[in-house]
């Protein structure tokens, strides 16, 4: 039940537009990545992430495919998103400037698959199984 009502809660929040964040005390072995803000920029929209590594290994590279979708809910593009060294329970801001798309444009982020993780002694596959994406803004963030 108990995880039924996070649901609940979850999708109250998207149609709400409120921001739900992932419990910081419950990261273990796991990757949060917090879409923190979004910018407009010259010819491009700047996406901000706040990430934090869960696992118990310093990860030296961490990259995702990762779609946008426009605001009509189209594919806008495939892209990899190299989020880079993340040590160990200390959150690293990440920017991406995506060209050629305006913020207001940008509908939805869905991390696809992981493409790499590269971590001495840490399975590839707890990279993607353990992704906890949230958002602070009106842009929603799925894993």
């Amino acid at each position: 039940m108990g995880a039924m009502c996070a649901r609940c809660v979850a999708l109250l929040a998207i149609i709400w537009g409120v921001s739900v964040q992932a419990d910081e005390t419950d990261l273990n072995d796991k990757i949060a990545i917090e879409l923190n803000t979004v910018a407009e920029g010259q010819d491009s929209c700047t996406l901000t992430f706040l990430v934090t590594n869960g696992h118990a290994v310093d990860i030296e590279q961490l990259v995702y495919e990762t779609v946008l979708f426009d605001a009509n809910g189209s594919v806008d593009r495939l892209t990899l998103f190299d989020f880079g060294t993340l040590p160990v329970a200390r959150p690293r801001v990440r920017q991406f400037a995506v060209s050629e798309l305006t913020c207001n444009d940008l509908g939805r982020i869905l991390f696809n698959g992981l493409h790499t993780c590269a971590a001495q002694g840490l399975d590839k596959a707890v990279c993607a199984a353990g992704l906890v994406p949230s958002s602070r803004v009106l842009v929603e963030v799925l894993g």
